[in-house]
């Protein structure tokens, strides 16, 4: 009888992000492959493409579920802080991840997996005026610089004053490339975009 080789338990850490409402949470192992990303906004799109994903959109205050390389980040809504669940969350994933452990359906249809990809490589839906022009902004003239460095940014959201963009790629693993970013953003949008005072990052 042939040995069989016991794969390490997965461990899984939170960290908290720019965005108050959204938690990272990095295992010790890839979840899905290296530059894939998949976004689910609500637990439909993740029915039947993503069993992790559907797993914790049973959780009443999951807003969001991101996956990329060796984590994911989960967007709460209000009705929950996260001191009140973070270290339950945190052994609630840890404990899907060593016993059913699908990140991805296998079965999932090929359609559905590049809805949740362009998700997570796009911009989030403009509710206003500002917010197209802040889009147009980043398309010309910081998306293509960005992508020539590797990575990719999208717009999130603008509120108050604050713009929330997601970084992907290599921007997300320099902190002072995105330092010099965030702040080449900020001014540009500040000079273009009346009313914006602050650009924030979603993710690290």
């Amino acid at each position: 009888m042939e040995p069989t080789t016991k794969r390490p338990p997965v461990t899984i850490y939170a960290e908290s992000t720019p965005n108050p409402l959204t938690m990272r949470f990095v295992a010790n192992r890839l979840l899905i492959p290296d530059g894939r990303m998949l976004e689910f906004r609500k637990a439909e799109e993740a029915e039947g493409v993503s069993p992790l994903a559907e797993k914790v959109f049973n959780l009443p205050f999951v807003d969001g579920v991101f996956i990329s390389g060796n984590f994911l980040t989960i967007t709460r809504n209000n009705a929950v802080d996260w001191d009140l669940v973070l270290l339950e969350l945190r052994e609630y994933l840890q404990e899907y991840m060593n016993t059913d452990g699908r990140v991805v359906n296998e079965a999932a249809p090929a359609q559905a997996l590049a809805d949740a990809n362009e998700r997570a490589v796009s911009h989030a839906d403009a509710s206003s005026e500002d917010d197209q022009r802040i889009i147009n902004v980043l398309e010309e003239y910081v998306a293509p610089a960005v992508a020539g460095d590797g990575g990719h940014i999208a717009f999130r959201s603008f509120k108050d004053g604050v713009v929330t963009v997601s970084l992907r790629g290599s921007c997300s693993g320099c902190p002072s490339s995105m330092v010099t970013l965030k702040g080449g953003i900020e001014n540009l949008l500040k000079q273009m975009v009346p009313g914006v005072r602050e650009v924030v990052a979603e993710e690290l």
